[in-house]
């Protein structure tokens, strides 16, 4: 093996997937590429062995038909078999498609039947039940490869194959045919299409965004120059593959640095495979850190009185030594002496318990995370940055430098991106990440994409002073209530989800005369609340509906809206009534995206009632909502919502109060 080795090889060479591949075998060949978690035991492969895996694949997919150009979708749970199978397609300059895992059969056929794939890879029996399902309305699909062979031993279907049967095929190809998978190899152009990855669909069905391997290798290389990531980082690989997140750290940083992906055993246990594994390097939506931040506060609600008072004690410490020490300003000795006790006491051990004693970065993205929750990590001592980006853009648009970290903002421009704010304040950018195309959608492209190269973002925002991007919120979501106050729901919603107990918030009051909003309680906090003070229920409906439970979010609205009171620009949006909806909102019911993204216009759809109940001097609303089963069947859930007033401050009272 050739010396262990760092920084980005030539994309001008290696300009795409498979021949980044090749790099990596010539250079840290035995070095580790990807593990996997199975039944309790960690599993390895070396560059090496992962190249002979793709090239064992791509000849069996290509002796099972696969042509340049095909689509070929990819669909289940982090798994490496998956993560080659997109490599070994490029190969073949076939079109890999991955789709949630997640996805009901109905959304899975929208992306199979529009992107027109030939081929599907899929993990298990459940994807392979549900492409049996909508297969007939997929015209064009016509071979299935699964991974996992469970449960599907008497399933007689001839356009099932399986994954080991693909790769002894393929194996045989190659032996009698040795060139073929250099030439195929040789064949890739950086220009060529490396993926379709469909958007989350917040405002209507997906659409495929169509990038080169040029577009993710390239925004991959500059981010992993600026970081200084190298090939003994490790990172685990949890979110799904269908998104682009995903695809950039797991596929593209991986592939450009030459770091080690790590694969759990399942979704159940994430939590403590990141703590077996200790990765360097870790993404996480604000939505993870949030929820992570709920089991803490659990815990530290169940621990003893003198825990309690340590913890909380110690973090009021560290909310303004420790961004001091990630940032390297200079401390006093009596600082530098209390912040060592808390992280002997507190930081350290919890760090640890969370898996993240090792991380020297970490990121969050996807949507706005709270101030409060981001300062929180990073009072522990974790690198943890803002990134702003989006799938057009193959993630990077702008990353936070270390030593400019702020939680109101998303940072500077990425490496080789330039961003401007257009004359109604949205945020534009252009780079070499800039998306080719929607597919098959070219009235969408030419409304994303300008004439001039400058890319759409829909979201508002300004550049302050140092040079940092600040995003408001989504532009067309930024409203005004009658009196002319700016309303940034995405802004007081965060600041909701701050407290352990309120799982997800939505605000109203657009053209309104007032702030109002719908919350979601957190079950796992909220039950364990109840636990406590001896509050029995049978069901999240009936905990939801208690008069103790809207105590509680009652307080916290009033906390929310204290803070609110001390800004000038949002003091009027302060919430002033308010109500908890009576289930949480799902995916399955098309209320959220498959990464956790309100979709407001169903929820304002869907809702109505409650909405107009909220603008009301109503005190209850009754309201029927059609839900939908994990099997894929419908009911409904009949409910009767009390409807709170929330405590307001005046602005003058709040400022005086300082």
């Amino acid at each position: 093996m050739a010396g262990a080795t760092s920084g980005v090889p030539d994309l001008t060479v290696h300009d795409t997937g498979p021949k980044l591949l090749r790099y990596n075998v010539e250079h840290r060949g035995e070095r580790p590429s990807m593990r996997e978690k199975d039944l309790g035991i960690w599993q390895s492969w070396t560059w090496a062995e992962v190249a002979d895996e793709i090239r064992a694949l791509a000849c069996g997919l290509k002796l099972a038909g696969l042509e340049r150009g095909d689509k070929i979708s990819i669909i289940g749970d982090n798994r490496p078999r998956l993560y080659w199978s997109i490599t070994a397609a490029q190969v073949l300059g076939a079109i890999p498609v991955p789709i949630y895992q997640d996805s009901v059969a109905d959304e899975m056929q929208y992306v199979l039947d529009h992107a027109g794939s030939r081929f599907a890879v899929v993990e298990n029996q459940e994807q392979v039940d549900k492409v049996i399902q909508v297969k007939d309305r997929c015209p064009t699909l016509e071979h299935v490869i699964y991974c996992d062979p469970r449960g599907l031993r008497d399933y007689t279907e001839d356009f099932l194959q399986n994954y080991t049967d693909c790769i002894a095929a393929g194996k045989a190809f190659d032996a009698a045919n040795p060139d073929f998978y250099d030439q195929e190899v040789e064949k890739g152009k950086g220009s060529d299409t490396s993926i379709y990855l469909y958007t989350s669909g917040t405002t209507g069905q997906p659409k495929g965004v169509v990038l080169t391997h040029h577009n993710i290798l390239s925004t991959s290389a500059g981010a992993v120059e600026f970081e200084g990531l190298n090939e003994t980082d490790e990172m685990l690989a949890y979110l799904p593959m269908a998104w682009i997140g995903d695809h950039i750290f797991s596929y593209g940083q991986a592939y450009t640095s030459g770091f080690c992906v790590a694969c759990p055993e399942s979704a159940d246990t994430v939590l403590t495979d990141i703590f077996e594994l200790g990765p360097s390097y870790f993404f996480a939506t604000p939505r993870i850190f949030e929820n992570l931040l709920t089991t803490v506060m659990i815990r530290i609600e169940d621990a003893g009185k003198i825990k309690r008072w340590m913890f909380h004690y110690f973090m009021k410490v560290a909310e303004t030594i420790g961004p001091k020490i990630l940032d390297r300003e200079p401390l006093t000795l009596g600082e530098r002496l209390l912040y060592f006790i808390g992280n002997l006491l507190v930081y350290a051990p919890l760090k640890n318990t969370l898996g993240m004693s090792r991380v020297r970065i970490a990121y969050t993205a996807g949507e706005a995370i709270s101030p409060d929750i981001f300062n929180f990590y990073r009072s522990l001592g974790l690198n943890l940055k803002q990134l702003y980006g989006m799938t057009e853009s193959s993630v990077f648009i702008t990353i936070q430098p270390n030593g400019e970290i702020k939680s109101d903002t998303v940072g500077i421009p990425a490496p080789g991106v330039d961003v401007k704010i257009d004359d109604n304040g949205e945020v534009m950018f252009r780079s070499a990440g800039i998306f080719q195309e929607y597919y098959k959608n070219p009235e969408a492209t030419s409304e994303m994409k300008a004439e001039d190269g400058w890319c759409h973002t829909g979201d508002a925002g300004f550049i302050d002073a140092n040079g940092h991007l600040k995003i408001i919120d989504r532009a067309k979501d930024v409203g005004r209530l009658n009196d002319g106050t700016m309303l940034a729901p995405k802004y007081i919603e965060n600041k909701l989800k701050f407290f352990p107990n309120i799982l997800e918030a939505v605000t109203f009051g657009d053209g309104r005369d007032y702030a109002a909003a719908f919350i979601n309680i957190d079950l796992q906090a909220m039950g364990n609340w109840a636990e406590r003070n001896g509050v029995s229920y049978a069901s999240y409906q009936e905990l939801a509906s208690l008069s103790k439970v809207y105590d509680v979010i009652q307080e916290h609205v009033a906390q929310v809206n204290r803070d609110l009171a001390d800004d000038p620009e949002l003091a009027g949006s302060q919430i002033n009534r308010f109500l908890i909806l009576h289930k949480e909102l799902d995916a399955d019911d098309g209320e959220i995206t498959r990464t956790g993204k309100v979709r407001r216009r169903t929820v304002n759809e869907k809702y109505g009632p409650l909405i107009d109940a909220l603008y009301s001097d109503a005190s209850h609303c009754k309201i029927d909502t059609e839900v939908t089963f994990e099997d894929g069947r419908t009911g409904s859930i009949t409910a009767d919502l009390e409807i709170r007033e929330a405590k307001t401050i005046e602005a003058a009272v709040a400022q005086a109060a300082e």
